[in-house]
Order: C-alpha cells, then sequence, then structure tokens
C-alpha cells in the first residue's frame, strides 16, 4: 500500500474532505535534506514561506539553520514578524502605494528588511516611504535572467544601487529567479546557468560603482541542484518544504519526499472510465494541463483528467484501480503553492498517520 494511503486511511473518521495532509517526518527531512545541501555548499537558506504561509513550518526552518525567511509580500512579512521572525526579505519589486509605505517603515523598525527593486521609481517611492530615516532600509537589486518576470537587465544593476545609495537606502546585493528551469528536466541545469550568468554580470555592476554585494541570491526549488557557485550567497528554495507532481517531473524531488496531499473523497462513479472526486479548483487551484492532468493520485498512474470548481475528474485506466464511492484517496497537487492558500489549515500527522495535529496556515489571505 501506498505510504501516503497508509497515512491516510488512519484519518478518515478524523478529518473532513478536501483536506490537505501533512507529512511531518517528511517534511522535517526535506528541512534538513535542504540545511544539509546549504552547509555542503557553503550557503545560506531563506525559504520562501508563500509555499506554506505557515509560522510552525517557518519556525522549523529556522531551527534546522535558515539564516532568515523570503515573503512574498508585505502581509506575509507582518505576519511573520508578529511571529517573532526578525530577518526578512521581501524578494518581490513591492510599489509603496497606499498604506505599503508606512506598513513598510514599521516592518523596517522591528526587523532587518531587506526589499527587492528593479526600478529607480520604486527606488524614489521606497526612500520617500522611509520619511527621514531610509538606512533602516535594506534594498536588493533583482535581475532577469531569462525568466523574462520581473527584474532589471544585469548590466544595470549598478545604477539601481547607486540611485538607492543616493536617496539614503542601504543597497546590499543582488538576486534573481530562475523560473525558466521548471519547464523540462533539461531546463532546470540551463537556468541554473543563465542565473550564474546574469548574477555575476549583475555583481560586476555593483562593484563598478563602489557598491559591494553582500547577498548574491538564487533560487529556485527546481535549480537548487545547480546553484552552488562561490559566488552565490544565498538561496531561495520554497516548494522544496513539501515537493509536489511538477517537482518530481522535472527530477527536483522523489516521490518518498512529497509531504502535502489533499484527501478527497469519491462522491460518483457513474461513468465507466472516470469517477468523481470532491476536489476541484477551489482545492488545487488550475495548475495542469491535458498533457500532465491537474493533480493525481498517491501511487497510481490516474490523473485528474478535468476539474470545476469542486469536482475532480478522475481519468481511469484500464486497470483495477477504480475506487468505489466513499473511498478516500490522496491527490499529490501539480504545484504545492496554490493548494496551500485554499485552507484555514493544516492537518498535521506522520507517515503512520499516529497522531493528528492542526496547524493554521497564519498568512493565509494577506496578499498585499
Amino acid at each position: 500500500m501506498n505510504r501516503l494511503q497508509r497515512a491516510l486511511d488512519t484519518l478518515v473518521e478524523r478529518v473532513d474532505t478536501p483536506a490537505p495532509i501533512v507529512l511531518v517526518d517528511v517534511m522535517q527531512d526535506n528541512i534538513d535534506r535542504m540545511q544539509g545541501f546549504a552547509a555542503q555548499h557553503d550557503l545560506d537558506v531563506r525559504p520562501h514561506v508563500k509555499t506554506h504561509k505557515c509560522v510552525e513550518i517557518g519556525r522549523r526552518q529556522v531551527e534546522a539553520g535558515a539564516v532568515g525567511i523570503t515573503a512574498g509580500n508585505v502581509g506575509e512579512a507582518e505576519v511573520f514578524a508578529a511571529a517573532g521572525f526578525d530577518d526578512i526579505f521581501l524578494a518581490y519589486p513591492v510599489w509603496p502605494a497606499g498604506t505599503k509605505g508606512t506598513r513598510i517603515r514599521r516592518l523596517a523598525e522591528t526587523t532587518r528588511l531587506r526589499v527587492g527593486v528593479d526600478n529607480v521609481a520604486a527606488v524614489e517611492a521606497l526612500a520617500d516611504a522611509m520619511g527621514g530615516e531610509p538606512e533602516r532600509l535594506q534594498v536588493v537589486v533583482e535581475v532577469d535572467c531569462g525568466a523574462r518576470r520581473s527584474g532589471a537587465p544585469p548590466e544595470v544593476a549598478g545604477d539601481l544601487a547607486l540611485a538607492a545609495r543616493k536617496r539614503g537606502l542601504v543597497p546590499v546585493g543582488v538576486f534573481t529567479y530562475p523560473g525558466h528551469g521548471s519547464s523540462g528536466q533539461d531546463a532546470r541545469k540551463r537556468a541554473a546557468q543563465d542565473q550564474q550568468a546574469a548574477l555575476t554580470t549583475a555583481v560586476r555592476s555593483l562593484a563598478g560603482v563602489g557598491v559591494t554585494a553582500e547577498v548574491v541570491s538564487a533560487g529556485s526549488t527546481p535549480t537548487i541542484e545547480f546553484s552552488t557557485s562561490s559566488l552565490i550567497t544565498e538561496i531561495r528554495p520554497g516548494e522544496y518544504v513539501f515537493c509536489d507532481r511538477d517537482n518530481t517531473r522535472l527530477g527536483a524531488c522523489s516521490e518518498d519526499q512529497i509531504a502535502l496531499f489533499v484527501a478527497a473523497t469519491v462522491v460518483s462513479d457513474w461513468v465507466p472510465d472516470q469517477v468523481i472526486l470532491d476536489v476541484g479548483t477551489k482545492a488545487l487551484g488550475r495548475e495542469g494541463s491535458l498533457e500532465r492532468g491537474y493533480g493525481g493520485v498517491a501511487g497510481t498512474d490516474e490523473v485528474l483528467a478535468k476539474i470545476n470548481e469542486y469536482h475532480g475528474f478522475l481519468a481511469l485506466s484500464a486497470g483495477e484501480f477504480r475506487p468505489s464511492v466513499g473511498t478516500v484517496v490522496p491527490v499529490v497537487p501539480n504545484h504545492v503553492c496554490p493548494v496551500v492558500i485554499n485552507f484555514e489549515e493544516l492537518v498535521v500527522t506522520d507517515s503512520a498517520g499516529t497522531s493528528l495535529q492542526r496547524w493554521p496556515v497564519d498568512a493565509r489571505g494577506f496578499l498585499s
């Protein structure tokens, strides 16, 4: 019997579906493994909390040796700062409009706060938001390494750092995101090489204006294996804490390292080659495609061929696997991050299903 199904079978009478189930022993192994990898390569770990949005998991990451955390927005940073986290990198080119400027200033008073920038206008706005104390805020210049998301061209990183310094902010380094490494197994190493080239150029650009890059920050989970250059000072993996089908497909994790699945119940079975589960986009998000499905049942080759808001269409092959109505099955999501934000709490057990805890998703709903 698949280990996820074995753990789930012990919880069936105590958990309403759909529910996110976390295997705490597997999760802790993932945390410790990443920390060991980083220590081996003389890297700091600054995990991205957007994956779990859970204070308890963040604490475990820091206790394992993480130097601080990465947040995706001001709200996430506030939640974790209120819980005692005092070293936060907001790895996003924030535009400090509305209340964000005041909130960033308050965060910088109680934490060592670093904020990403990729344009001069944001540098000016952040300096204005800090009032008479711009030196409280550290900035890290984001550069693009081929993902074509946010990020300035690497060769202008120095110009942005110099603009920040002139306004009294403290430029401390550069970061990038090799998101194009998720397009396939062969893409992981190529994206890491692109990342290395971009960071090298950016560091030189900073040096050219007299700014030392104390921080050279890399990500993400799919490319970490190849992000071991002595130039890099820290890594920002997020998904590694749970893993998912996408990372398994890419070769960035094994099936045994999957620590989160969604418990789902078969609710209808009228169609010969499918059954309907009580998981849809409201539980899993919309990550997927016709080719790879929208999630899969652990221990089988069966995938969700389609999902509606509350329905998961589990396509069945000609094999013996056909769960009956009322059966609870473990669904492994393609991409774990959009799953967590759909639930108020995580149901936490171990691989044997011998314990049961509930951890709040503390930063759920904090998007600004």
